[in-house]
């Protein structure tokens, strides 16, 4: 039986893969991807952010599959406008860790999203408002203890040396175990849900679909795109990302996220089909 497009189920990254906060979607990968989607191949996202930053992103690109959303705590599916899984923090833990960070950091940016992703800003700095006008994100500032129940993630936000010695003091101190913290960007660090990660998603969502992980495809660029590269069929680094997150990738990229990496990728494998 010979292989088509459809065979394959690709999951890309966002930010830095697919697109760049300032610049958007490159015309490249737009117009490639409409073309794969066109001919029958399956293409959505796994990223950290919440769906409605995804929708205001993406524009009029169509996923042909639901998408992991905040790091893997949700899975959603935009036809349907439904979440079809969610994952949530231990409130009480997240909550001690969130009070003793702020604590030996003040001028850390925090911010919690639940439900269905919402955002809820804790604790605002130059980096959250950028976070917000950036991915196009409404949200709400209260304190901790107004925000809703069903917690999918907190955000830590604050400049690259403030956010590794953050990534430090998190080593040497506990909040038990059910959550953990994930390095998501230079900016950006992050707590999430034990067990939960975009390889879950990505597991989920094949048991869901019935198809096997072996079909899928992962493009990526950063270090919280490991674990889902690993359990993919096969996986390809953007030329931007990381020595270490190439090194895992079964293939790189000639262009980097600006210059159109997953357009370059998606029609070499639109051609490979095509043969």
């Amino acid at each position: 039986m010979s292989i088509t497009l459809r065979d394959y189920l690709v999951f890309c990254d966002m930010d830095n893969t697919l697109l760049t906060a300032k610049e958007g979607v490159p015309t490249c990968n737009r117009t490639v991807i409409h073309l794969f989607t066109s001919m029958g191949g399956r293409f959505t996202v796994a990223t950290g952010r919440p769906p409605e930053s995804i929708r205001a992103a993406l524009g009029d690109i169509q996923l042909s599959l639901p998408a992991i959303s905040c790091n893997g705590a949700l899975l959603y599916d935009f036809k349907s406008n439904t979440v079809l899984r969610r994952s949530a923090l231990e409130q009480e833990q997240a909550t001690a860790a969130i009070r003793d960070i702020l604590e030996k950091f003040p001028q850390m940016g925090v911010e919690v999203m639940a439900g269905a992703g919402q955002m809820y800003v804790i604790h605002p700095n130059r980096y959250t408002h950028a976070h917000q006008v950036d991915e196009k994100l409404p949200s709400v500032a209260c304190p901790l203890e107004n925000v809703p129940d069903g917690w999918v993630k907190a955000v830590f936000a604050s400049d690259p040396d403030t956010i590794r010695k953050l990534q430090h003091y998190t080593k040497t101190h506990y909040y038990g175990r059910d959550n953990y913290f994930l390095p998501t960007n230079t900016i950006y660090f992050e707590l999430m849900p034990a067990g939960v990660s975009k390889a879950t998603g990505l597991r989920d969502l094949c048991t869901v679909l019935g198809d096997s992980p072996k079909k899928t495809i992962v493009i990526g660029d950063y270090f919280n795109d490991l674990e889902l590269m690993k359990a993919a069929g096969h996986s390809v680094a953007v030329a931007n990302a990381p020595a270490e997150v190439k090194n895992v990738a079964d293939e790189v990229t000639i262009c980097t996220c600006r210059d159109g990496a997953v357009g370059e990728y998606l029609y070499k494998l639109i051609a490979s089909v095509g043969k």
